[in-house]
């Protein structure tokens, strides 16, 4: 995991511990990214085995009888589930070969601190350790009070409660990183 993961899309990773709020503000950014106009994809990590389709239901009889994959699909969404026993954690470079599809304009992240991947920390007084905010990808924070420790100067500092700041930072952020690639494709 030392290389960059690359893709034809900016990836951005939402870093935090646990109780800082990383799902209420993405909820809160969502629409202010759309507004924007970015088609924004998410992939999450989850810590614990999680169900998606729930016991009784068909695609649930299924999937414990041994279909791998199951892909149950309507008009309004679809959800394809897939064992991975074997897998001690997920593979997140497969994750965003998966969002390719699906042209996002920013595929944001969130848990996978450890991948080297450009993020965004967010940081609340007192949940945590400060030791998040050392990781050598970051390329902002938003923080719930001034920063326990002295970062450098081109780590942008955001507060953590203006959402609307934060998704004016992601858009730029978005918006340099494709001038970026779109420079590397005219070389």
């Amino acid at each position: 995991m030392s290389n960059e993961l690359t893709a034809s899309f900016p990836i951005l990773g939402i870093a935090a511990w646990s109780g800082t709020g990383k799902t209420t503000l993405l909820e809160k950014l969502l629409p202010l990214l759309a507004a924007h106009g970015l088609k924004v994809a998410v992939i999450k990590h989850a810590h614990h085995s999680f169900e998606v389709d729930q016991p009784g239901k068909d695609s649930y009889k299924l999937r414990s009888a041994g279909a791998a994959p199951v892909l149950v699909a309507s008009r309004q969404r679809f959800a394809l589930m897939q064992e991975t026993p074997d897998q001690e954690e997920p593979d997140l470079a497969e994750l965003i070969t998966m969002m390719v599809p699906h042209h996002p304009d920013l595929v944001i992240v969130e848990g996978f601190k450890a991948w080297p991947i450009p993020k965004l920390v967010l940081y609340r007084d007192g949940v945590g350790d400060s030791a998040i905010l050392t990781d050598p990808w970051v390329e902002a924070v938003a923080l719930s009070a001034p920063s326990p420790i002295d970062l450098t100067s081109c780590v942008a500092q955001l507060n953590l409660d203006d959402s609307d700041a934060i998704a004016r930072w992601i858009v730029t952020w978005v918006n340099a990183k494709k001038q970026t690639v779109a420079s590397k494709k005219e070389r």
